[in-house]
């Protein structure tokens, strides 16, 4: 079979798994997520049977391990984020009305007379703008939880999820295999190659950065608390996980905690002032000594790609298209740079003249 053919039957197959993947999401919540825990704890799976552990000893052993630390979790941090969520949704419009008046006595000061009437047309539509905003996560909430699907959704993925994480760990490595037999014999080394730069980007960036995200959490959420802010805990845990994007989990969860911190303790500017050096810290440590540490170097998943692939996949395939963003993100982006790679050294680059000596596109 032509080099032409092979490119056409490969194509064909990718588009039947997306329109599989399309018409079946309504069920694959459960096996999406049971891959991912299995892709997430397989170095250790490996480490063990290093160690001389049997591979379904290990497997069982990590997944147990990872269920009781998830339902532990669950059991401490429930009923304090059910608390948190049920106040911060009632105070939020005095919230608001609070911010609108500070806005207001700040207009009849110095900042009015600095920025003039914009600060009146800020006043005017911070209302309207938060408002929206609770509207519209009331109903993406009422969306999520309406109807008996959701509920039997719900209940099959914390049932099936763990099974198919189980059997998935268990039989990794014959499934590696397996896969790479079904690889073209002529471009096996090629495809591997490939398939190793999607393996690196994938676990250093969700390994790495999901650990870092769980960390920049519990760390906002309890200095937070700790400075006293309401609802630190909530704000903090939220701002951490949502730095699973780059910047903006941390730029998002800043603007509340500044707005909460203002709303509490004006016309005093401490809680302010301790809100803006916690994330000061949070922001070195993020930068200086967790995602060194446990993301590395450049992976190829620049934040604008990133955000770009969570919004398409999960306006595509909702939440299943949230899950595997990342790592379709991270392959497209492998096999573009691979493309650029052989565009570069061909022909159809150079023509009839060498090609000249070029930097790493892997940067």
């Amino acid at each position: 079979m032509s080099f032409h053919k092979q490119v056409i039957f490969w194509l064909g197959a990718l588009a039947l798994l997306v329109a599989l993947v399309w018409l079946l999401q309504g069920v694959l919540l459960p096996f999406v997520g049971g891959l991912a825990i299995a892709y997430f704890l397989d170095p250790v799976a490996d480490r063990l049977e290093r160690l001389g552990l049997p591979r379904w000893a290990a497997a069982s052993m990590i997944l147990l391990g990872f269920l009781v630390i998830i339902a532990l979790a669950l059991l401490l941090l429930l009923p304090l984020l059910g608390d948190q969520i049920s106040g911060f949704r009632n105070r939020l419009p005095s919230y608001v009305s609070a911010l609108q008046r500070i806005l207001a006595e700040l207009n009849q000061g110095w900042l009015g007379s600095l920025v003039g009437d914009r600060l009146q047309d800020i006043q005017k539509s911070l209302g309207d703008y938060v408002g929206q905003g609770a509207a519209l996560l009331g109903s993406f909430i009422s969306s999520l939880w309406s109807g008996g699907q959701a509920v039997i959704g719900v209940v099959s993925a914390l049932i099936v999820t763990p099974v198919v994480a189980f059997y998935i760990l268990l039989d990794w490595d014959r499934m590696v295999a397996r896969v790479d037999s079904w690889l073209p014999r002529d471009h096996v080394d090629s495809i591997r190659d490939i398939f190793r730069d999607i393996d690196g980007a994938i676990a250093g960036f969700v390994r790495g950065q999901a650990t870092v995200s769980v960390l920049l959490g519990l760390f906002y959420g309890s200095t937070l608390t700790f400075a006293g802010i309401s609802f630190g805990f909530l704000i903090g845990l939220c701002t951490g996980l949502a730095s699973f994007i780059p910047y903006v989990g941390s730029i998002l969860g800043f603007i509340v905690a500044i707005s909460v911190s203002i709303v509490q303790a004006w016309p005093d500017w401490h809680l302010p002032i301790y809100v803006v050096a916690i994330f000061a810290v949070g922001q070195l440590l993020e930068g200086y000594v967790l995602s060194p540490r446990l993301v590395g170097g450049s992976v190829g998943l620049h934040p604008v790609w990133l955000m770009f692939s969570l919004l398409v996949a999960g306006s595509l395939f909702g939440f299943i298209g949230l899950l595997v963003a990342v790592p379709v993100a991270a392959a497209i982006g492998v096999l573009v740079r691979f493309g650029l790679r052989q565009y570069l050294s061909s022909s159809l680059y150079t023509g009839n003249v060498e090609p000249p000596v070029r930097r790493s596109l892997n940067k």
